[in-house]
């Protein structure tokens, strides 16, 4: 009995470079699942896309809501650690609204900015798009609205307590 004691309490071995920079770090593993890249992240906002696939749509080929939550609270929390200079920040309120379907093949464009920036209340507005079809030229926007949310976030705690997500974020962005 005392064997299994000790095997169970026993380190994992550290990771070579390699497996660091090919695994994504803690909290980051579902935008990897789901291929999202990051292509600016600012206190000012933040912006990535991906294209729905099967890891990331519903049994009908749509895009999951679940996913399009998950992304919007995750890209407004982002864009709250930098503009609350890394401090940890918790989601206080999400509303997600699905405006029309995504299928399965279609690239879509998320995109957080800032309603408000207080010393511990932030309001973020996040908008997914997608590219609109060629034949819309009469049209003046490239793409097409398909979801809007609202996340309210509060920060928290002291400045180094976010810095290893920030030197997280930085090693897997690669920005």
């Amino acid at each position: 009995m005392a064997s299994t004691a000790s095997a169970s309490t026993q380190q994992k071995p550290q990771e070579t470079r390699e497996e660091q920079q090919r695994n994504p770090p803690l909290g980051y593993d579902v935008q990897d699942y789901i291929g999202f890249k990051f292509e600016f992240a600012t206190a000012k906002g933040v912006q990535g896309r991906f294209t729905v696939s099967e890891r990331s749509c519903q049994l009908y080929g749509v895009l999951h809501g679940g996913i399009s939550a998950f992304l919007a609270e995750d890209l407004a929390r982002l864009g709250a650690m930098i503009a609350s200079n890394w401090k940890k920040i918790d989601g206080v309120k999400l509303s997600v609204n699905h405006l029309r379907a995504i299928p399965v093949g279609q690239e879509v464009i998320a995109s957080a900015t800032p309603l408000m920036v207080g010393n511990r209340i932030q309001v973020w507005d996040v908008k997914f798009s997608t590219l609109k079809p060629k034949d819309t030229s009469n049209d003046t926007s490239p793409t097409e609205l398909s979801v809007v949310s609202r996340v309210t976030l509060i920060a928290g705690g002291l400045p180094s307590e976010g810095s290893s997500q920030k030197d997280m974020f930085e090693q897997y962005s690669k920005l």
